[in-house]
């Protein structure tokens, strides 16, 4: 019963996030709604622009305006109007607007005038902002975000009743909400700084991309790249999936846009239902992970890090390129196993043909990347490849592409849109960060990993992956980071973690909570759209990503993975290049081994050989390598004998 309610609540909350908004208005309301969301993607794109502008007193206007279009957008309950907005909400928007503008006008005062001595007015003023900030996360995010930072505040103030290690001396309750509300340590610190600069920029560019036609040019190339390859709409899903997902950042609303196209495909060729929305799912959910973007979680992560951007961008490449090949290998695989061919060439168009009519506008994605890699600002990129993005528009051949000024209409509003449910997040979990500096909650957290594991690597990361699943369930990429990175990376740093390889270890499954029962939206959704078993969905995901699920280990315990030094010895390209043939053959294996079939169903003891050979192969070390790869090769040239054998017995053509 408690996995069917799960189950319910993660698909409403998965329709909610498809849908990118609660409510669909209509004429002076909408009116009200798309001034507000006009001006919140103008003044983002400004001040991050041309206009220097003092960082708290930006994020204070950012806030107020998301305020303002949470209330507008999303009701208070399930069963609130969709199609309107009440009095109610109008009055708690323009309640947000006040308690926002009052630490805009005050701020000076507060810190300067008074020398950062609050008044009781100040202290209202921080409850009442509060209050609306939860509530309108709730609204937007569901409860989970909201209970975590009210337990947070508890957890605060009642330090002292608290058992063992985690006790604590306690805060006054004005001392937290001066900490939260009048300084740059909570709300508006660093999660939100980096959502009114970073995020929104890049959610714009996005937009920009998405009214530019992107979208279409990213289906028809991986159509034409993939299409006629056995299993064709599934690879082609994988490839969609990763190019959306990474400027979204979003694993429903990936499976939602790319989903609607690659699944019915996917069933038309043959392939189950179940199985062709677990396809979606874990392709969508592998785009979170992707970079250069990672669905900006990789700004956050570099700001925590304090690294260059492109320190993670880098660090990204090799457990993405793994994940996404496992993919493609288990998807190839089931295909041959069940006979399966591609698209009919008729119906795939030819690379060529859609990189004429469209292809400048990959120009963009280009252009961000090459200033990003060469050293310049996310904002600087971000902005780049706005402008690109409108030039490269009326250059192409169709007409269709063109960013007239109703699409840059439809971009502002869609990005302000978008914008809501990140930015109110990183407000949220500013209390969160607020509340674990003040404790030192984080250390109690990663003593009583390190203590439950006894000093133990592999039993942490155990540890540490259960925790980083359940407490991500539900959350958009941006906030899920954000949560699991206060809360667990400190355990894996403590133990001897390489710092990166710690925050990518907890990032990567705060990513596939997407697909990991019972609260699996990114599978829920697909299901939804395949018409398939929502939890067979999420379970048939889970074994077509399990390599993904050992990628973090490795990561964890072979830096080089991510670009970093081992033990202090330098990086060198002999290093790297043997991590990824070693990588690829092992998580080959993997795909293998679950699948249960190569040339033919594979006999119980081969598959358990692909299997220890696979983890050896994963396992860092030179003896390790060696002994996988001797029984990989083995084991591969006696089944590719059996299978001759078995199909000359039965008067079959050999597989090879």
């Amino acid at each position: 019963m408690v996995q069917e309610a799960a189950k319910k609540d993660a698909l409403q909350e998965a329709s909610t996030e498809q849908t990118g908004m609660g409510r669909q208005l209509s004429g002076w309301q909408y009116r009200v709604m798309a001034i507000v969301a006009i001006f919140l993607s103008g003044f983002s794109l400004y001040v991050n622009s041309f206009m220097n502008i003092q960082e708290i007193y930006r994020n204070i206007l950012f806030l107020a305006l998301l305020l303002v279009l949470a209330f507008l957008l999303y009701p208070a309950t399930k069963k609130g109007s969709r199609k309107q907005f009440t009095k109610i909400d109008l009055a708690l928007a323009l309640v947000g607007i006040i308690g926002t503008g009052y630490l805009l006008i005050f701020y000076t005062t507060i810190h300067i005038d008074r020398m950062s001595q609050a008044v009781a007015t100040d202290y209202l003023f921080a409850i009442v902002t509060v209050l609306l900030l939860l509530e309108a996360t709730r609204r937007t995010l569901g409860t989970f975000i909201p209970v975590l930072a009210a337990t947070a505040i508890l957890y605060a103030v009642f330090g002292p009743y608290f058992p063992g290690m985690f006790g604590h001396a306690g805060f006054s309750f004005e001392r937290l909400l001066y900490r939260v509300y009048m300084t740059t340590e909570g709300i508006f610190g660093i999660t939100l700084s980096i959502a009114s600069t970073y995020i929104v920029i890049f959610i714009l560019f996005g937009a920009f991309l998405s009214v530019s036609g992107a979208s279409k040019l990213f289906n028809d190339l991986a159509i034409a790249v993939a299409g006629q390859r056995r299993g064709g709409p599934a690879q082609v899903a994988v490839i969609s999936s990763a190019l959306t997902g990474s400027l979204n950042g979003s694993a429903v609303a990936n499976v939602a846009t790319t989903g609607a196209f690659t699944i019915p495909l996917m069933k038309q060729i043959g392939l189950k239902k179940n199985y062709a929305a677990a396809v979606e799912a874990t392709a969508s959910t592998g785009g979170m992970m992707m970079p250069p973007i990672m669905g900006a979680a990789a700004f956050i992560m570099a700001g925590f890090l304090g690294v260059p951007y492109a320190t993670i961008v880098f660090a990204a490449l090799i457990p993405t390129f793994l994940y996404f090949i496992a993919l493609v290998f288990a998807i190839d695989l089931e295909a041959k196993k069940q006979g399966l061919k591609g698209m009919n060439k008729e119906s795939i168009p030819q690379v060529w043909d859609v990189l004429k009519e469209r292809g400048l506008l990959l120009l963009p994605i280009l252009v961000v990347i090459g200033t990003l890699l060469a050293g310049y600002t996310p904002l600087f990129a971000g902005f780049s490849g706005i402008i690109v993005v409108v030039v490269t528009s009326w250059l192409t051949k169709s007409k269709e592409t063109r960013v007239t000024l109703s699409k840059v209409k439809t971009a502002f509003i869609e990005a302000a849109k978008s914008t809501i449910q990140v930015g109110l997040a990183c407000a949220s979990i500013g209390i969160i960060i607020a509340v674990v500096t003040m404790t030192g909650l984080g250390s109690a957290i990663a003593y009583n990993v390190l203590n439950a594991a006894d000093g133990v690597l592999w039993i942490a990361l155990v540890l540490v992956m259960a925790t980083c699943i359940v407490l991500s369930m539900g959350l958009p990429s941006t906030a899920l980071y954000i949560v699991v990175a206060v809360t667990a990376a400190p355990a894996l740093v403590e133990i001897g973690v390489n710092p990166v390889a710690a925050h990518f270890f907890v990032f990567w499954f705060g990513a596939l909570s997407n697909i990991t029962p019972p609260v699996a939206l990114a599978s829920y959704t697909a299901a939804g759209i395949a018409g398939a078993d929502a939890m067979k969905t999420s379970w048939t995901s889970v074994k077509l990503a399990l390599p993904g699920f050992i990628i973090p280990f490795m990561i964890a315990y072979n830096p080089v993975m991510v670009l970093q030094e081992t033990d202090g010895n330098p990086i060198t390209i002999t290093a790297v290049i043997l991590t990824l043939v070693t990588s690829v053959v092992g998580v080959f294996a993997i795909a293998v081994a679950l699948s249960g079939y190569l040339s033919v169903s594979l006999l119980l003891p081969e598959r358990a050989i692909f299997l220890v050979s696979s983890l050896l192969l994963i396992k860092p070390g030179m003896i390790t390598d060696l002994i996988g790869f001797a029984c990989l090769i083995a084991t591969f040239i006696w089944h590719i004998a059996r299978a001759k054998r078995q199909g000359r017995m039965n008067g079959i053509a050999p597989p090879y």
